[in-house]
């Protein structure tokens, strides 16, 4: 290194000491923005947010060590280590304290406003807010969900609605006829009746309820639900790759829109295992998840005029990597379990081999005290003997998790794409949606009192 400037040159020491203390691996997980042929814009045309819904820091960093090659002396980085860039607080209102549901969480990010929890898409006064998706079809944008709950859970919900309650889910499903989104993904069939369905079809939509659908549809206007309720466990279905597919489909039709678009993909499911306290199937959905941020992050480096924004909107289950003053986490034992433990627990009790069933599909074999435990929670009832299952794995891999349901910690933020740098460092998730929306056309402030 040449430095002709006197000011700079008594700085060398130091930047060489930087350089042998920091070599260039160190930054080798900064954020990909472009192929190197073609110049980032200064502002985006399309937004994707992506939301791993209650996908705490623990989540992120216990996948990277649930992924790692045991062949190898490095533990690999993720997708998600590729493209941190800083910290979101997730609080709802203050008058609700400071760990926030669901609701109120999407209602911040969609919208840039704090609210109570279970509010969709409702300030604490219970007056409609704008999204960052009403605000991008105003300005002829396209718009989408791919979500792996039904489409009208409540994160896509507080995108594309307005209601005092997210249980209202057939308020909720019925709102979205009148929303003109182009592209609705998920599951839950359940909230959509027939005349329902009618009346999307009658205004354009084609209805489709099979994930191999998908490769046929050639332009948006599409309702798309693939299970009753939400879709099956990722690690049921390993080939699968529901979210990804989604999420490709959603990222080519949205795409046709000259004006541009903005998108949302949930990983809905990471929150239910986490619920659940059940690792194995937590780790089976960032693992899905992370494949859909990867189908996203493709999509930027092939078209630069794409901001990618990701984050979770809260952690769930107080989730610890190692627990009971044990000093390891046993990613293999949990990579080892074959299907959901909810699966196994249903095969169980139809079973009269029920111990030999649930050790092949745990992939060990059950101990005395373990075998009691489960016996004893049979008699019981199908949630209780999921239950115990979920514990001795945690006790086995030295899980920890210290609530069932959510926690006010802070969650991580991810982002690639033109003006992503307004995402580094800490902010909350107001700033996040206020930041997205002022990137809208026209929009530069945002609309909500």
């Amino acid at each position: 290194m040449i430095l002709k400037n006197k000011k700079w040159s008594c700085l060398l020491p130091f930047l060489s000491l930087g350089l042998l203390l920091f070599p260039s691996s160190t930054f080798a997980a900064k954020p990909i923005t472009q192929l190197e042929s073609q110049p980032v814009p200064a502002r985006p045309k399309n937004i994707i947010i992506m939301i791993g819904d209650g996908m705490g820091p623990a989540y992120t960093t216990a996948y990277r060590y649930y992924q790692d090659n045991p062949d190898t002396e490095n533990i690999e980085h993720t997708v998600f280590d590729r493209l941190l860039v800083g910290m979101s607080s997730t609080h709802p209102t203050k008058s609700e304290g400071i760990v926030t549901d669901s609701a109120a969480a999407a209602t911040a990010l969609s919208s840039g406003i704090k609210t109570y929890n279970g509010a969709i898409g409702i300030n604490k006064h219970k007056q409609a807010v704008r999204s960052i998706m009403q605000l991008a079809k105003q300005q002829g944008m396209s718009t989408g969900i791919a979500v792996t709950s039904q489409v009208n859970h409540a994160t896509p919900a507080a995108f594309l609605s307005h209601n005092e309650s997210r249980r209202n889910y057939d308020e909720i499903a019925l709102s979205y006829l009148h929303t003109d989104t182009d592209v609705i993904l998920g599951g839950g069939q359940q909230y959509f009746s027939s005349e329902l369905i009618e009346q999307f079809k009658n205004k354009g939509y084609q209805y489709i309820t099979d994930v191999s659908e998908l490769n046929s549809l050639k332009q948006a206007k599409v309702l798309g639900l693939f299970a009753d309720k939400e879709l099956p466990w990722a690690i049921n279905e390993k080939k699968a790759h529901k979210l990804s597919r989604e999420t490709q489909t959603a990222l080519t039709l949205l795409s046709n829109n000259p004006k541009g678009f903005v998108l949302l993909v949930e990983g809905s499911l990471i929150d239910w295992a986490g619920h659940s306290n059940d690792i194995v199937s937590a780790m089976g959905e960032m693992n899905e998840f992370a494949n859909a941020v990867e189908v996203a992050e493709q999509f930027v480096r092939q078209h630069p005029e794409t901001l990618l924004v990701i984050t979770a909107d809260h952690n769930t289950g107080g989730l610890s990597i190692g627990a009971n003053d044990v000093y390891a986490w046993n990613s293999a034992l949990i990579r080892g379990v074959q299907s959901s433990p909810d699966n196994i627990a249903i095969a169980a009790l139809e079973s009269h081999d029920w111990q030999d069933i649930v050790s092949k599909q745990l992939g060990f074999k059950l101990n005395e005290a373990e075998i009691n435990q489960l016996a004893a929670a049979k008699k019981e009832n199908q949630d209780i003997f999921t239950d115990e299952i979920n514990k001795i794995i945690s006790r086995r891999s030295h899980t920890g998790w210290t609530s069932h349901g959510h926690t006010g910690v802070d969650v991580q933020v991810f982002a690639t794409g033109p003006s992503s740098a307004l995402f580094h460092g800490h902010q909350d998730n107001t700033d996040i949606a206020n930041n997205m929306i002022s990137l809208l056309p026209t929009n530069q402030n945002n609309p909500n009192p």
